[in-house]
C-alpha cells in the first residue's frame, strides 16, 4: 500500500520535529565535527558498572520495605510509578516543595509528562497553551502532536509577567481559552535565563488573576553559575496553580528515560467527588505507555537512595563541571568572535545565544559542518511563530573546555567568512 504523506497527521511533517531529526542526521553525517549543538550531559560522569550497584541499592530498599523485588522490578506495577515516595523526599529536602507522594506521576522521560499533562488539561479545540518564547521545542512538538494551539509570550528581552496577562486577555478576546503557561524559570533552554524572586511572585499572582495553570519545567535548576537560592515556583505556590515537570536526564543520566510530574490540584466531578489531578492523569498514562519501566525507576531510585534522596548532593561535581564549561564558552566567545557578533550572558544551564550578522539557517549549518567542522543549532527552531533567523544556540555541556574553545574558533571563522 502506498500512503500519501499529505493525508497523514500534521505531526509527521511538523517542522519542529523535522528540525530535531535534521540535527541528529547532520551529526551522523559529520561525526568528526565538534558539536556545539548537543545539550547532552557529559559522559565522563557515568560508568556502565554503576547501573548494577543502583539496582542492588533499590532491591535492598524494597526488601527492607517488605516488598518482593522480583515482583516490583519485573511486573507492570503502579501506573503512576513506584519511586514517587523517594521523589517526594527529594523535592522536600532539595527544593522545599512539600507535596503528597500520591500527587507525583513517574513518566518515561519528561517529554511524556508534557504530553500527559497537556492531554489532561486541554479538552476542547479552543483550549490554548501559552509559552514563553523562545521555548524548548519539545513542548511545542507535544502540543502540535495533540492539536493544541501554542501562543507565544515574547521574552527575548526578559520575561515579563504583565505580558502573560496581556496575551491571555488577547486570547480570550479572540474567543479562545488560555489553559496554561509553559516556561523554564531556571536557566531556560535556549537562553539560560533565570527569573528573579519578585518576578516569580508576580507571575503567580498573574496566573491566579488570569485563571492560568503554570507548567514549570525544571531540567537545569541545579546548574546555576552561582549558589544563590532560587525558590522554585512550585515551592512558592500556595494556590496549587503550578504543575511541576521534572527530569532525571541531566541530573542522573538520560538513558534511564525517567521524568515526573507533580499534579496536586484537586479535581471535582459533577457529583462533587474530589480527586487529585495526578490520579486523573494516570488514566492517560495507562493508555500511553501502561507504566514507566520499573527497572529504569529502580536505577534512578538506587541513585537517589545512595545520596539520601538529594539530587543536590548527587550532582555536586556536575554542578562545578557545567559551571566551568559555560564560563569557558563565554570566554571563548570573547576571545574569538568578530566585533559584529554579540551574545547573552546566561545565569546558568547548558546554553548561550549568539546573535550573528548573517542568516543562520540550515544552509549555513550544512556549510559549517562540511567546511568548518562545527555544529550548532539555529535559533529559529525555538520560535513557535517564527523569529531568531539571525541567532544561534551554542551548548557547552557535552565537551571539554579545549573542545569548546576549538569549536568556537571554527565558528568564528565561518561567521567572519560568511559576513565578508
Amino acid at each position: 500500500m502506498e500512503l500519501i504523506r499529505e493525508a497523514m497527521h500534521a505531526s509527521v511533517s511538523d517542522p519542529v520535529a523535522s528540525s530535531m531529526n535534521f540535527l541528529n542526521e547532520i551529526a551522523g553525517r559529520f561525526p568528526d565535527a565538534i558539536s556545539l549543538a548537543a545539550g547532552r550531559p557529559y559522559e565522563g560522569f557515568y560508568q556502565t558498572t554503576d547501573i548494577s550497584r543502583y539496582l542492588a541499592n533499590y532491591a535492598s530498599y524494597l526488601d527492607a520495605q517488605g516488598v518482593d523485588p522480583r515482583r516490583a522490578l519485573m511486573q507492570y506495577g503502579r501506573t503512576n510509578g513506584q519511586i514517587h515516595g523517594l521523589i517526594a523526599r527529594m523535592l522536600a529536602g532539595d527544593e522545599g516543595i512539600d507535596v503528597p507522594p500520591e500527587s507525583i506521576g513517574v513518566t518515561a522521560g519528561c517529554q511524556e509528562a508534557m504530553v500527559i499533562v497537556l492531554r489532561g488539561i486541554c479538552a476542547g479545540s479552543d483550549d490554548v497553551l501559552l509559552a514563553a518564547s523562545p521555548c524548548y521545542v519539545g513542548i511545542t512538538g507535544a502540543a502540535r502532536l495533540l492539536g493544541v494551539e501554542v501562543v507565544p509570550v515574547p521574552s527575548d528581552n526578559g520575561f515579563d509577567p504583565e505580558s502573560v496577562a496581556r496575551v491571555a486577555a488577547a486570547v480570550r478576546s479572540a474567543g479562545k481559552n488560555p489553559r496554561a503557561l509553559y516556561l523554564v524559570p531556571d536557566f531556560s533552554n535556549p537562553r539560560g535565563d533565570c527569573l528573579d524572586v519578585p518576578t516569580r511572585h508576580r507571575l503567580l499572582e498573574v496566573a491566579r488573576e488570569s485563571r492560568l495553570l503554570i507548567l514549570e519545567d525544571d531540567p537545569y535548576g541545579l546548574f546555576g553559575l552561582d549558589d544563590r537560592a532560587r525558590p522554585r515556583l512550585k515551592a512558592l505556590d500556595t494556590n496549587r496553580d503550578v504543575i511541576y515537570l521534572g527530569s532525571f536526564a541531566k541530573s542522573c543520566f538520560p538513558g534511564a528515560r525517567v521524568g515526573f510530574f507533580v499534579a496536586d490540584q484537586e479535581v471535582v466531578d459533577a457529583a462533587g467527588r474530589r480527586t487529585l489531578l495526578a490520579d486523573e492523569l494516570s488514566a492517560i498514562k495507562s493508555m500511553l505507555t501502561v507504566n514507566t519501566s520499573p527497572i529504569s525507576q529502580a536505577v534512578v531510585g538506587g541513585m537517589l537512595l545512595e545520596a539520601d534522596c538529594s539530587l543536590r548532593a548527587l550532582n555536586a561535581s556536575k554542578v562545578e563541571f557545567y559551571r566551568s564549561n559555560l564560563l569557558a564558552l563565554l570566554d571563548s566567545l570573547a576571545t574569538h568572535m568578530p566585533p559584529s557578533v554579540t551574545w547573552n550572558t546566561p545565569a546558568g544551564g547548558f546554553f548561550a545565544v549568539v546573535k550573528v550578522p548573517v542568516l543562520a539557517d540550515i544552509a549555513l549549518l550544512e556549510k559549517s559542518a562540511a567546511a568548518y567542522g562545527v555544529l550548532w543549532t539555529p535559533m529559529s527552531f525555538f520560535y513557535p511563530e517564527g523569529g531568531g533567523e539571525h541567532a544561534i544556540r551554542l551548548a557547552s555541556s557535552y565537551l571539554s573546555a579545549a573542545e569548546i574553545d576549538e569549536g568556537v574558533r571554527r565558528l568564528a571563522a565561518l561567521l567572519s567568512d560568511a559576513a565578508a
